[in-house]
């Protein structure tokens, strides 16, 4: 039997906390783990850690770990069944899903690659919008816990497809994390739903598959169900789901920057408060504008009145000044930030309705018609922010002008020397007469006249205009504005769109929704680019088809404590050679016996490996240990390994369990190995033979651990394994494929242990000290 000195323990640490989950990146040397409170740390090698990431929520588990391909980033399913996307290079939490039941599985498939087959419609106008589109500018006063901007809601990278498996059977495809790219109820495909459990569900290479692994009733089956809308479109979901992803992008920017603009707006109404209001709040209604319009035709106030000015003469010009501020950055965030935003959405929406009328390619993706209407609901949005963005500047310049008369009035009445630069004009008295006049306006904001409420008689007041202020506040409600802008048809366009019916009416142009808010017109907006991803998501689901169902072993009842022996480990073959491409799926169908399935899709064939852990009957004398062995845990190493956990059942009580890590060589079970082709129905019980393990001395190797191990992490690209042992509270580390000495090995793992004991006793006096 093939020895154990290809591993080299590189260092053991106790954890603070139990570990339910660990991965291991495939291209550099990180390792995320989740544990018992919810939290995911990321670490290095060496045990430094990078990041923790916080539980999203009381009494929430890890559920799932996956890192995408070659990057940084982490996809994380919690039991609450949220997803969230982790990147470890920035240690921020890029965006997450939310769905309603509790998440199995999540993970990154491989990395897409498909032939361009668009070259005649495209015009290398892939992310073309960068070179002309205004970038949008930072958020840089927004609250940093509500802050997505430089984050992205998709993976970066190459592109990929997110799998979300949930444990009430039903799988949600995402290409680039944002494009929804279907759904399957794997329940729907059972012939016992009451007896459902969902293990592991898996993307084959050609990405026009998927592989289903789960319970039914009690048996043990592989669904595999083939997609033609996937094998026949990828490249034109590629370019949609890239568009996608700026559109969700610009949703989350829009969002933030309405949060912003609500902030300013309330900064403005505060400091309104302050002093202003107040004073109007004292007085009846009507007769705020009547004194203001007193005070500037007859140049003289009331006693109230002049007093009010007085008292505000020390701070009126530092509120004046705050106000201006305060209107002068919503000024800004409306024209450059939410109007950029605006034409954003507005170019990526009508870019997706060109590609809906190139129906060879787009047909099962986009519908024209609602593609259209959803570019409308942009335009009318742009409208809206146009249409809001004059009302702030009418309101800048009245407040301005009306700023500068307070201080006039002031000085007048206070009998002090007035700048000779200060003097209105015709033109601006006119407009100070207008905005008295519409401080308080004549019908909406009147108080009503007492009227009894049907019980204690008390009095109903509609709540009064402070400054008409509303004009632009109502734009940040979710309800219909009460001062609609006043509209004249001023332009000649707007002259043909009264006259014409017809094309006032037609789709091709943008309509404008006079009474609906600023909010109201993001919601229409928003639903209605929603409608448009609903085709992609239809399309893909309704074209999963059942093509096989391979039944590989027999399960106990349900709910059976002695059926979670049933783990599960995926690989991609990508090898150059048609004969040895395929997909690999390893199960162990006992406590003491694994599949291995190799599904060759472009032969139609399937192989399969049968191996267990006890001996055959013509195996050599073992240890006693071999005699009585479970699996524990199991993972592909690399495309020709599959690393193993095992541990000894003895029955002695007290005695404590072995623990061996076992590397198999699939390679050298080829003989052994029985070809099957894929039919409707394949039972591999029937024709299939188990093989013992140690008849292969050459393709098999154990190790003994340390303790009682309970979990398995291995990378064969990093060339490193990890094992969780003692109730998963401690963690040890294995350097794989090592070619030292025996001698150097020990000694290195002796110095290893050694200062790793070090830091702990250190660590442990540091926690004492700080308690």
């Amino acid at each position: 039997m093939a020895q154990a000195s290809s591993m080299k323990l590189l260092g053991s640490r106790n954890m603070s906390c139990i570990v339910e989950r660990m991965e291991w990146n495939n291209k550099m040397d990180l390792i995320a783990y989740g544990t018992e409170k919810g939290e995911v740390i990321i670490q290095r090698l060496n045990w430094q850690k990078i990041v923790t990431f916080p539980t999203p929520g009381e009494d929430v588990r890890v559920r799932s770990l996956s890192w995408q391909m070659d990057e940084t980033l982490l996809a994380v399913g919690y039991s609450n069944g949220k997803v969230a996307l982790l990147d470890a290079e920035s240690e921020t939490i890029i965006s997450g899903l939310i769905y309603e039941d509790d998440i199995k599985k999540v993970y990154f498939s491989k990395a897409i690659t498909c032939k361009d087959n668009l070259w005649s419609y495209k015009c290398h106008s892939r992310d073309r919008h960068k070179r002309f589109l205004p970038k949008l500018q930072p958020l840089t006063n927004i609250d940093p816990c509500l802050k997505t901007l430089d984050q992205k809601s998709f993976p970066k990278g190459s592109p990929c497809f997110l799998v979300v498996i949930m444990r009430s059977g039903k799988v949600h495809l995402l290409l680039l994390g944002a494009l929804q790219a279907g759904s399957i109820d794997l329940t729907q495909h059972v012939m016992h739903p009451e007896q459902f459990d969902v293990y592991d569900v898996r993307l084959n290479g050609d990405f026009n598959a998927i592989y289903a692994l789960l319970r039914d009733g009690e048996q043990l089956k592989v669904l595999h169900f083939h997609n033609q809308v996937l094998q026949d479109s990828m490249e034109p979901m590629l370019e949609l789901a890239t568009y996608c992803a700026h559109i969700l992008e610009t949703k989350n920017y829009i969002n933030d920057t309405l949060q912003c603009i609500t902030e300013a707006w309330e900064t403005v109404q505060f400091e309104m408060d302050n002093k202003l209001t107040k004073y109007a709040n004292s007085q009846a209604y009507g007769m705020i504008s009547a004194h203001f319009m007193e005070l500037h035709v007859f140049g003289f106030a009331t006693l109230d009145f002049e007093e009010f000015l007085t008292l505000t003469e020390k701070g009126f010009k530092k509120i004046a000044n705050s106000v201006d501020l305060s209107l002068s950055n919503l000024q800004s965030l409306v024209f450059k930030q939410l109007n950029g935003a605006a034409v954003h959405m507005f170019y990526f929406m009508n870019t997706i309705l060109g590609f809906g009328r190139i129906a060879h390619y787009f047909e099962s993706l986009i519908v024209p018609e609602v593609a259209n209407d959803a570019m409308r609901a942009c335009g009318t949005f742009l409208m809206k922010v146009r249409e809001m963005q004059r009302q702030i500047d009418s309101l800048v310049n009245a407040m301005k002008l009306f700023h500068s008369w307070m201080v006039f009035t002031i000085l007048r009445l206070s009998h002090q020397e007035i700048p000779d630069d200060m003097v209105f004009t015709e033109e601006e008295n006119a407009r100070l007469i207008e905005f008295f006049h519409c401080m308080e306006p004549d019908s909406s904001d009147q108080e009503t006249p007492p009227a009894n409420d049907g019980e204690n008689g008390s009095t109903i007041k509609v709540t009064r205009s402070k400054f008409n202020l509303e004009r632009v506040g109502q734009y940040l409600e979710n309800v219909n504005l009460t001062q609609p802008e006043e509209t004249e048809c001023s332009t000649l366009w707007d002259q043909i769109l009264q006259e014409n019916e017809c094309l006032r009416n037609s789709r091709l142009v943008v309509p404008q929704d006079i009474d609906s808010s600023l909010i109201q017109q993001r919601e229409k907006m928003f639903n209605a680019i929603d409608e448009v991803f609903h085709k992609p998501t239809e399309s893909i689901s309704g074209s999963f088809k059942l093509s096989s169902c391979v039944i590989i072993g027999d399960l106990p009842e349900f709910a059976d404590e002695n059926d979670d022996f049933v783990h599960c480990t995926y690989y991609v073959n990508e090898s150059s050679d048609p004969d040895a491409k395929c997909d690999m799926l390893a199960v162990t169908v006992s406590w003491q016996e694994v599949v291995v399935l190799e599904f060759n899709p472009e032969r139609c064939t399937l192989r399969c490996t049968r191996i267990q852990l006890q001996p055959g009957p013509f195996t050599i004398q073992l240890h006693e240990d071999y005699y009585n062995l479970r699996f524990v845990d199991l993972q592909f190493y690399n495309e020709q390994s599959l690393s193993m956990l095992a541990q000894t059942t003895t029955p002695t009580p007290g005695v404590r369990p072995h623990s061996y890590f076992v590397q198999f060589s699939l390679s050298s079970s080829r003989n052994q190995s029985t070809f099957h082709r894929l039919g409707p129905l394949v039972k591999l019980m029937d024709t299939t033979l188990t093989h013992s393990i140690h008849n292969n001395p050459e393709g098999v190797s154990f190790k003994g651990l340390d303790g009682v191990c309970e979990m398995l992490a291995v990378s064969g690209s990093r060339k490193v394994a990890t094992v969780l042992s003692d109730r998963k509270r401690k963690m040890t580390i294995f350097e794989m494929e090592n070619n030292d000495d025996e001698d150097d090995d020990t000694e290195m793992s002796q110095a290893s242990f050694l200062e790793i004991s070090k830091e702990s006793v250190m660590a442990g006096d540091t926690e004492k000290s700080e308690s």
